[in-house]
């Protein structure tokens, strides 16, 4: 096995016993990401220099013997994550030289436990997509088939990861944005529960549905990296104080007596391809046979959470990008004399065609006469989707569901149909809507040999239960260790 192909998990292992070196790990996967890059376009920054630097700290810190799981542990980063003195550009040209004063505080943690950052990764702009088209750089390729989208908004992360080119990852999620690329990718992701993981250092999209979350090859090394990145921070005042448990701890739990339900809304929803429901039958029929007892549930109003999501989310959209307007940081059209039409030709230019279509959205869902007829409805129609998911869990502990309806479609397909585009989120967007755990593990592939995956949820602040159940799961099957030949 080459270095690059580690698990967190075992390069852990071989960096503690000496038997090879944080630098090497990194040089590896530098190099990885040189021979790979130009096929599957993962990365918006590259940090080469200082992750060998970083490198080298770990390897003294691993002589010292202070070593934590994530010591000398090459990962990526996606480009909405504020990181003192790299580039951080949300995949934005009204951000492209933006460079950070400060580190999020996820990065401070993983920092602090002397991880490597290797680089930036690609992204819909401001989280805006669920493709990776949407960038204002490139186009990222899914590592399966470079003709077909790897998932947005996190598809660098979600490519970067199943291609090798970091060991582990982070995302955002805001309604599938990790979820969604880990599916389609073949790759482990989790959103964790909102204000379990600190927003500080994140760039908005929606404030009250964005979440960072982690994406690794299986997932002992995705509880390995939640590990260090959950916790109160005061910084963050949507953090919950709530004490941390160690995610590896009940991952050999066995799953007899778990109750998994599964949702009828989702085995008839609109759009779902019929190798999709194969897939996640088989899982369901793996986890009964594993001990779980499986259950039929209802979510009644699944219907509404895609207009609700896309009120909410466009409103938060149009209030949090406000701030690019060419003033304070960011790109500025100098060629502009007056106040007005220098705001009004930085924001026509800086900001992509997904991203000015949201902003419209959402400032006409809160303007005059409309707020309480849409923002206010949807807030309502939120709520009773929070009910839904509260009742449910008083008689299951998990619930089953597809992440996307179809595996990844091909680049270009659907970029010209924005509705078609959106309701690829139809089974991610209730979590968010929600702020319950959802997670992404590979569960199957289509004839096209493509990845798909099982949505796993629980509920509030239970991310164990998302861990036990689905390393359960992954152990019974060997879809997680299938590796895309690039």
């Amino acid at each position: 096995m080459k270095l690059y192909e580690l698990t967190i998990q075992k390069a852990h292992e071989l960096l503690k016993s000496g038997e090879i070196s944080s630098r090497e790990l990194t040089r590896a996967v530098l190099d990885r990401i040189d021979s790979v890059e130009d096929k599957v376009g993962a990365y918006i920054t590259v940090a080469a220099e200082t992750a060998l630097e970083q490198a080298d700290e770990a390897d003294r810190v691993i002589a010292r013997g202070e070593m934590t799981a994530l010591t000398g542990i090459p990962i990526g980063v996606k480009d909405l994550i504020c990181t003192r003195n790299l580039r951080t550009t949300c995949a934005s040209k009204i951000l492209e030289n933006f460079i950070p004063p400060y580190d999020a505080t996820v990065i401070q943690k993983l920092k602090k436990a002397n991880a490597v950052i290797v680089g930036k990764l690609n992204m819909d702009e401001f989280a805006m997509g669920s493709s990776t088209e949407n960038s204002g750089f490139k186009t990222t390729c899914n590592p399966w088939d470079l003709a077909r989208i790897p998932g947005g908004s996190s598809g660098g992360s979600a490519a970067a990861t199943a291609a090798d080119m970091c060991l582990g990852a982070l995302g955002s999620d805001t309604g599938g944005s990790i979820r969604q690329p880990a599916s389609h990718c073949g790759v482990v992701g989790i959103k964790p529960t909102y204000g379990r993981v600190s927003r500080f250092g994140l760039v908005a999209f929606a404030s009250s549905l964005d979440q960072i979350g982690p994406l690794a090859g299986n997932v002992t090394d995705c509880a390995l990296l939640m590990n260090v990145l959950a916790g109160y921070d005061a910084a963050d005042s949507t953090s919950v104080p709530e004490d941390v448990p160690d995610y590896t701890a009940r991952l050999k739990e066995d799953l007899k007596g778990v109750r998994v339900g599964i949702p009828k809304e989702y085995r008839s929803a609109d759009g779902l391809d019929s190798e999709v429901a194969a897939a996640v039958e088989n899982a369901v029929r793996t986890v009964r046979d594993l001990g779980a007892e499986c259950m039929d549930i209802s979510l009644p109003h699944t219907e509404y959470c895609v207009a609700a999501y896309y009120v909410i989310a466009t409103s938060e959209a149009s209030s949090n990008l406000a701030r690019y307007d060419g003033v304070k940081y960011g790109y500025r059209d100098k060629e502009q004399n007056a106040l007005i039409d220098m705001y009004r030709s930085t924001r026509s230019k800086g900001f992509g065609a997904e991203v000015k279509r949201r902003i419209l959205l959402g400032t006409y869902s809160l303007s005059a006469g409309y707020y309480d007829a849409y923002y206010g409805k949807a807030s309502q129609v939120r709520t009773l989707i929070m009910d839904d998911f509260k009742k449910a869990f008083e008689s299951c502990d998990v619930i089953f569901s597809p992440v996307a309806p179809t595996p990844a479609f091909r680049i270009g397909e659907n970029i010209d149909d924005p509705l078609t585009m959106y309701l690829s989120d139809i089974f991610t967007l209730s979590p968010n809507l929600a702020g319950i755990p959802a997670m992404s593990v590979p569960c199957g592939f289509s004839k096209a040999g493509m990845p798909i995956g099982l949505q796993v949820l629980a509920k509030h602040m239970n991310e164990e239960m998302l861990f036990k159940v689905a390393h359960n799961f992954e152990t019974a099957t060997d879809f997680h260790r299938q590796k895309p030949m690039l």
